[in-house]
This record gives C-alpha cells, structure tokens and sequence, in this order.
C-alpha cells in the first residue's frame, strides 16, 4: 500500500518515463526530465532550509516549472503552498505573516513580487540554478521515504472573514483517498490527456497533479488569458487530443451560449467533471447534447475536503428547469445532512447542512486553531469517542430519486467564477483596510452572478477610481 504520493510517481517514472508529462504550448517536458529537474530543486530546498515538513511557497505562474517546483518540494520532504502572482501585495503578506514559509521559490519575473514579502536569504530563483548539477538521487530520495499519509501534501489559501486568508493543511492521505476513489468510479486509463484550465491556487490543479503522478497524465496547460477566447481553447483541446477536463462552469456557460461545440467538435473526450459553482441545467444539456460520447460528472465539495465529497454522474435526462444533483457521497466519505438541532436529515425535501466525515478530511487550518476549532468539531451524532466532521456551511435537500440536492448557504461565503468568496472579507477591506467608504454591505446576486456593494458614505463613489484601488491594494478574492 502506498503512503505518500512520491511513491506512486515512483512508478509512473518506472514506466513511463518517455512519456510527455507536460505539455505548455511549443514546450514539453517528459517524465524523466521532471523527475531529474525536482531531484536537483529538492536538493537546493534542503540545502538551504535543511527543513522537513515545512510550508514551502511557490510564487510563479502556471507553468512547467510550477509543475517542477511542486514535486520537488514534495520531494525535499516538505509541502508546497502555490501563491497567485496576481495577488496584491497586502494579501501576500497576509499569506506569507500567517503560514510562515521555510522558503519561497520563484523565477526572475517574480523577484520583485517574492522580495516585497521576504528576505532575500529566504529566496529560490528557479531561472538561476545551475541545471546541469548532478545529485545522488538515493539521497533526495531519503528526504521523503519517512513520510506517512496524515503529513501535508500542500496548503490551499481560501477566503478569510477577517481579511487574512485560512491556510487549508490537506495531507497526503486525503489525495491517496481521493484519486483512488476516483479511479474505482471513472476508470482513469494512463492515456488520459488533461485540458487544464484553473489557476495553481485551485484544488483542482492539485488534484490534476495527483493524476499526473499517480496515472501517468499528460497535463496540457491552458493559458488563463484565453479564458476570454474559449474557441482558442477548444482548438487546442482538439489539437492535444484532450480525455478529459475538470474545470469551473463559467466558461463552460459561455462555450454553450456562443454554440462553439457545433463548430469545434471535441471527439476525443472522454470525461467532463465540473464544480466550483452551479452549472445552470439548460447550458449544461447545450454540453451533453454535443458531446453524446461524453461521461459528464457534477462533483461537490469544498476545500477542506481534499478536492470534492460527492459526485453525480448524469447518467438521465435533466429538465432545464431542474438543478442538477451533486449525487451521492464517494466511497470511504459520509455525508451527514444536519438540521438547526442537529439531528441527521433524512425525509426527502427536508433542509440540511452538509458536513463531511471520513479521511478525506483536511488536517486543518495552518497556524490556526481557532478557525480549525470552529470548523472541524466533534460529530454530534457520535457521542462515544473522538471524531471529526466539517461543517460545511452549505445547505442540502435529499430529492424523491434519493439524490442529494444543493441549496445554498447558511452564511456569507459564495462560490463566484470557481473562486471562493467571503463576503465579509470583501467588507472589511472595503471599509476597514482601504477606507474607501464609511460602511458598506456586501451581496451576491445569484442570477446575474454579481457581486453588489450598499455603502454609507458622506460623498458619492467615483466607481472608476474605486475600482482601482480593489484591484492595486485590497487583498482580492483569489482562492481556491
């Protein structure tokens, strides 16, 4: 039994060392390359931090050598923490204050960025180490061996009510637990080729990093800017011969709404996951009518779950007036729908909050033990010995066909674009970090996906001046 993802991507190099692991427009790097580029970074880490199962930041763009940083870290015997390099500076140093990294590794594009938050002496510049260096691989490989599954795989920062991200510790066994679930349910051959679209920060990336390691996945990354020309995108999702895509459902919608699939057919997809957000049913038919090849899969589940908790295979006919379901929970993962008393929900329609039981389970919030105390708490429907569930905050109905249903929130967190949102936090910067306004509400409008602000203030907002200020010092909603 494997207890680390090292382990696994032991293998995958074993037998497929030839392949290409990444594919990055006119660039490529093959299994091999990968595993001898991070035994050369994983040595430089642990001669300069000489540190074991600690945070290593990453502050780069997505890229190959994003996807090299993060296996090296692992393989240094530390986890790795991505930071956006389109993050302000003010919530970097938020990030950076709280998780307390060993080190942080950029390139020279991002010096500048990674300097602002740290000492110089605490810096890896990726762009200048010596490439042809050699390292004795049995001795990086004693800087990990020791690892067992509950050690931190990675940290993902989401949103923080008090403008200070929270800093999700996922372990190694909550990703074993998910990929190998996910296997036994989809099937994953080691021909899968991934369209990857989210940003290194989501989840979603760390779990293509998974299947990279552990399937032998072919990674093609997709460039965020062509978010804003999805036809780019289905060409070269159609030129790399793309299986399968995980991505958030906004684009998706656009893709349905300009009727791109009738003219950029996609034969060579195999699987469609999408989550983050809902997909509204009518576009989503728009999908599954063009692609009847196509398994589509609705997956649900927040951060703190290592990646999702349920899924639902659209395996029926949905009504556009119909929400799709997020389905059942995934093997090994309980699913406890709890009312206001907290007594588990059980009749069909009957509201509930969704919380999660199982080793999927995040380990907690890095260098936080208030919020981890508040959120991760004792199974009420188990009084009889320790055991943790995440309350989720999410509300959940069971429909007639016993599928469980999303609903909404209890509170003012909001998934916007994939992206999660405290609304609370957007308030606190608005009013109490940048002073922009003397009180503000903050709200989302679900149908029209916007994100509105009521103000109190003694004179009218310039909006264009205000907008600049969010955009160049407020921390900004980038997370995971």
């Amino acid at each position: 039994m494997k207890i680390n993802l090292l382990e696994l991507f032991e293998d995958t190099i074993y037998k497929h060392g030839e392949k290409k692991a990444v594919i990055d427009g006119n660039e490529s790097i093959s299994f091999k390359e990968l595993d001898l580029k991070s035994d050369l970074l994983a040595y430089e880490i642990n001669q300069l931090t000489n540190s074991q199962r600690k945070p290593v930041a990453v502050l780069l763009s997505k890229s190959i050598d994003a996807v090299v940083t993060d296996i090296a870290i692992m393989k240094s015997g530390n986890f790795f923490m991505n930071l956006d390099n389109k993050t302000p500076i003010q919530r970097l140093n938020n990030i950076v204050r709280l998780i307390e990294p060993a080190v942080i590794i950029t390139n020279s594009s991002n010096l500048h960025l990674a300097e602002a938050i740290v000492d110089s002496n605490n810096i890896i510049v990726i762009d200048k180490l010596c490439t042809d260096s050699y390292v004795d691989k049995e001795k990086v490989r004693n800087l990990w061996t020791h690892l067992i599954d509950t050690d931190p795989f990675c940290i993902i920062n989401t949103s923080g009510s008090t403008g200070t991200p929270k800093g999700v510790a996922l372990s190694h066994l909550g990703f074993l637990d998910f990929i190998y679930r996910s296997q036994e349910s989809f099937n994953f051959t080691e021909d899968e080729i991934i369209g990857s679209l989210s940003p290194i920060v989501f989840d979603i990336y760390v779990l293509e990093l998974c299947m990279l390691m552990y399937r032998a996945s072919t990674i093609v990354l997709l460039p965020a800017h062509l978010s804003a020309f999805p036809v780019k995108i289905l060409k070269i999702l159609q030129e790399q011969r793309v299986s399968f895509i995980f991505w958030v459902p906004t684009i998706m919608v656009n893709i349905a709404n300009m009727g791109l699939l009738e003219k950029e057919p996609l034969p060579d997809l195999r699987l469609v996951w999408f989550a983050g957000e809902v997909f509204p049913t009518a576009q989503f038919n728009v999908w599954r009518n063009a692609l009847p090849h196509t398994q589509f899969a609705n997956l649900y589940g927040p951060i703190e779950t290592s990646v999702d908790s349920l899924f639902y295979k659209i395996e029926r006919e949905i009504p556009d007036n119909e929400p799709i379901p997020i389905g059942y929970a995934y093997k090994n993962t309980d699913i406890l729908l709890l009312d206001d008393e907290n007594n588990r929900v059980t009749a069909p329609g009957k509201e509930g909050e969704i919380c999660v039981r199982g080793s999927s389970l995040a380990l907690g919030y890095y260098n936080n033990p208030e919020k981890t105390a508040a959120a991760f708490v004792q199974n009420p429907l188990n009084p009889h010995y320790p055991e943790r569930i995440y309350r989720t905050g999410d509300v959940a109905i069971i429909n007639d066909r016993g599928e469980v249903v999303f609903r909404g929130r209890k509170d003012s967190l909001i998934k916007h674009q994939g992206y999660r949102i405290e609304l609370g936090e957007v308030e606190h910067v608005i009013v109490n970090t940048l002073h922009l306004v003397k009180n503000g509400c903050v709200v989302y409008n679900f149908n029209s996906k916007e994100i509105i602000l009521f103000y109190e203030n003694q004179d009218e907002l310039d909006i264009a001046q205000f907008r600049i200020g969010l955009v160049y010092a407020s921390p900004g909603p980038r997370d995971g």
